[in-house]
C-alpha cells in the first residue's frame, strides 16, 4: 500500500525514499512552532527527505495533572494552519476523541492516533471517514500483529491512507523495549510503517510526575530501524530539549538533526538500493 497526502507529490511507501515526520512534542508558541519547522525543512530538503511537520495541540495523556498539554485545539490549529501557509509543508497532530478528529481533520494533512487510543473504535472510524492520512501507534500492550484489526477499523470508511508506528512495547515497570522485528510483522498488514525513534527510547513516567528517557539511545535504534526497510522515521525534535516543557528526555535537539538524518538517509538507500 502506498500513502499520499492531498497537495503533495511523495510517496509514503516501504519500498519508497524515507520520510521523516518530527517537530517539537507540543506546541509552545507561534514563533517558536514557525522556527522550528523552518530549520526542519531546511535540513530535509538539504538531504532531499519528504518532511511532515508534527507538534501536538493538545497533549491529553501526561503523567501528571499538572503537566504542560499545549494551547488547545482552536489556537493548535491555527498555529499549524499558518506552518503549511507560511513553509508550504504538510501538517500532523495528535487527536483523541471522533469530535476533535472530525474538527481537526478539516485543517490537518494527517491525524495521528495516540498508542493509548490505537484500538478505539469511534476514533479510528471518525479520522477515517477525514479522508486524511491515518498514523496509528502502536499500543504498548499490543502484538505488532494485533495492528491489523486497527487498520481494517480504518479501512472500513474507504480510507486507505493509512500508516502504522513502533513506539517501543511495555517491559517491566517505566522501561520500553523495540522489537525490530516488530517492523516487519506490521509491514505485513500491507501498510506503510513508521519507527518512533524518539518515544521507543522513553521510560513512560520514569521521573515520577514526568517521563523519563535515553537520548542516547535514538541514533542506535533509528539505524536499527531504517535498516529493516521502513517508509519513514518519527521524531520529535527540539531546539532545546532539556528546556522543553514535555517529553524532553527523547527529544532529539535540532541541531544534531543533519548528521542523524544523513546517516538515516545512507543505511535507506543501501536497504532499498537506491
Amino acid at each position: 500500500m502506498t500513502v499520499t497526502l492531498a497537495g503533495y507529490d511523495f510517496p509514503i511507501c516501504n519500498d519508497s525514499p524515507l520520510v521523516f515526520i518530527g517537530g517539537p512534542c507540543v506546541i509552545e508558541s507561534e514563533d517558536h512552532a514557525l522556527f522550528c519547522a523552518e530549520k526542519i525543512k531546511k535540513i530535509a530538503e538539504k538531504l532531499g527527505v519528504p518532511f511532515i511537520y508534527k507538534s501536538s495541540f493538545d497533549k491529553a495523556n501526561r503523567s501528571s495533572i499538572t503537566s504542560y498539554r499545549g494551547p488547545g485545539i482552536d489556537k493548535g490549529l491555527r498555529i499549524l494552519e499558518k506552518v503549511r501557509a507560511q513553509l508550504g509543508v504538510p501538517i500532523l497532530s495528535d487527536v483523541h476523541s471522533p469530535e476533535e478528529a472530525t474538527t481537526a481533520g478539516a485543517v490537518l494533512d494527517a491525524l495521528q492516533i495516540p498508542a493509548f487510543l490505537c484500538r478505539q473504535t469511534d476514533l479510528l472510524v471518525a479520522a477515517g471517514k477525514t479522508g486524511k492520512m491515518v498514523n496509528i501507534k502502536k499500543g504498548q500492550f499490543l502484538a505488532p500483529w494485533d495492528m491489523v484489526n486497527n487498520v481494517e477499523k480504518v479501512l472500513s470508511t474507504g480510507n486507505r491512507n493509512v500508516t502504522v508506528t513502533e513506539r517501543g512495547t511495555t517491559f517491566g515497570y517505566n522501561t520500553l523495549i523495540t522489537d525490530m522485528g516488530s517492523l516487519y510483522e506490521m509491514g505485513r498488514t500491507g501498510t506503510p510503517v513508521i519507527f518512533d525513534a524518539g518515544h521507543s527510547a522513553q521510560s513512560p513516567g520514569g521521573q515520577g510526575k514526568s517521563s523519563g528517557g535515553k537520548r542516547e539511545l535514538i541514533p542506535v535504534l533509528a539505524r536499527s530501524a531504517v535498516a529493516a526497510k521502513i517508509a519513514g522515521v518519527f521524531l520529535e525534535t527540539h531546539p532545546d530539549p532539556d528546556r522543553a516543557p514535555c517529553d524532553g528526555p527523547n527529544m532529539w535537539p535540532i541541531d544534531g538533526l543533519e548528521s542523524l538524518l544523513t546517516m538515516l538517509v545512507k543505511i535507506d538507500m543501501a536497504v532499498k538500493g537506491f
